[in-house]
């Protein structure tokens, strides 16, 4: 590309970043900003543009039919499902993510929501303030099992850098760590590691924890069967997508007493609608997709999407998802 590249990107509100915080991606290249970017409006907005920019925003089949200028797709995030990966690959586009950028914040965050389900420290805090421990008389008093996590088993599913890292804090809490993944990884170095296929890893894992990305053929993969194989009183976490997820399926688990608590930071549909059943079921914690969003998260997210962007321009385009596809 002989001359400065046109980039658009479709909805940087969603970073929550100041816009300064885009100096380095604007330094390439001839840069429009739109803090979102509703449907119909893409291909005017993106019609003119070498290389968009999207976190949230589709970028479909058809969107890339009026898009004839487009050169480069760079995903603002490590999940891609946003993107048609084939149709891209078809046009000859590449598409990059941004792997690894919160592997520190989402695996602590993950490790957050298990202990907050097994410890129940903001309950208790709510209890304390509302006279409850002054209206029982004692020193002490809990309203919740107290679990400790040494000695339980962890799954991950998932094994990508957030998954690996859950593991390895996992191991740090003295739990057993087990791991499945469709594609050979270099597992941890530790006699209390393994990989095992995923009917194995809900039947021996009394937490399970999901770190991977959205396809077409697991979506909705944690149902009723296999959350059926879990131990009896395991628990669920899911800050990877809603939608790996069966949510009918889960409430159920949860309401039967079959599971004794569930953590979610993403949802099938974001925000819910009124009707999901894990808004009313029981000891079920959301939180509103925050898991990645530390700053030093986000700041090294930038760096790494310039960095797409640069080696593209140079001609060695790194993290891209859709090799298979390319022409």
């Amino acid at each position: 590309m002989n001359t400065a590249p046109s980039l658009v990107v479709l909805d940087g509100k969603t970073l929550f970043l100041p816009r300064d915080a885009w100096d380095e991606i604007a330094s390439l290249g001839s840069l429009t900003f739109h803090d979102d970017t509703p449907r119909d409006q893409v291909v005017e907005r993106a019609k003119d543009a070498d290389i968009i920019l999207t976190n949230k925003v589709r970028i479909t089949e058809e969107t890339l039919a009026g898009l004839p200028r487009c050169r480069l797709v760079t995903v603002l995030a490590t999940g891609y499902d946003v993107v048609d990966i084939a149709a891209c690959g078809k046009r000859g586009i590449p598409v990059c993510n941004v792997p690894g950028y919160g592997a520190e914040s989402v695996a602590e965050f993950a490790i957050a929501q298990l202990l907050a389900l097994v410890r129940g420290v903001e309950l208790h805090d709510r209890l304390v303030r509302a006279g409850e421990w002054n209206k029982r008389g004692h020193f002490s008093f809990w309203d919740t099992p107290q679990v400790e996590l040494k000695g339980l088993t962890l799954g991950v599913v998932g094994f990508g850098a957030i998954g690996r890292r859950m593991a390895e804090l996992g191991l740090g809490f003295g739990m057993r760590a087990l791991a499945y993944t469709p594609r050979p990884k270099e597992p941890i170095a530790s006699p209390n590691f393994a990989f095992v296929p995923l009917d194995d890893l809900f039947r021996q894992s009394n937490v399970i924890s999901l770190h991977c990305p959205l396809t077409d053929t697991n979506r909705e993969f944690a149902n009723q069967r296999l959350l059926s194989l879990m131990p009896p009183g395991g628990y669920f976490l899911n800050t990877a997508r809603g939608k790996l997820v069966n949510e009918a399926d889960l409430a159920q688990a949860l309401n039967s007493g079959h599971l004794a608590g569930v953590a979610l930071d993403v949802l099938a549909h974001e925000p819910p609608r009124a009707d999901n059943p894990l808004l009313t079921a029981q000891n079920c914690l959301i939180t509103p997709h925050m898991a990645w969003g530390s700053l030093t998260a986000r700041m090294r997210l930038m760096a790494i999407a310039a960095d797409n962007i640069r080696q593209f321009l140079a001609g060695w385009p790194n993290n891209v998802v859709n090799a298979r596809y390319l022409k």
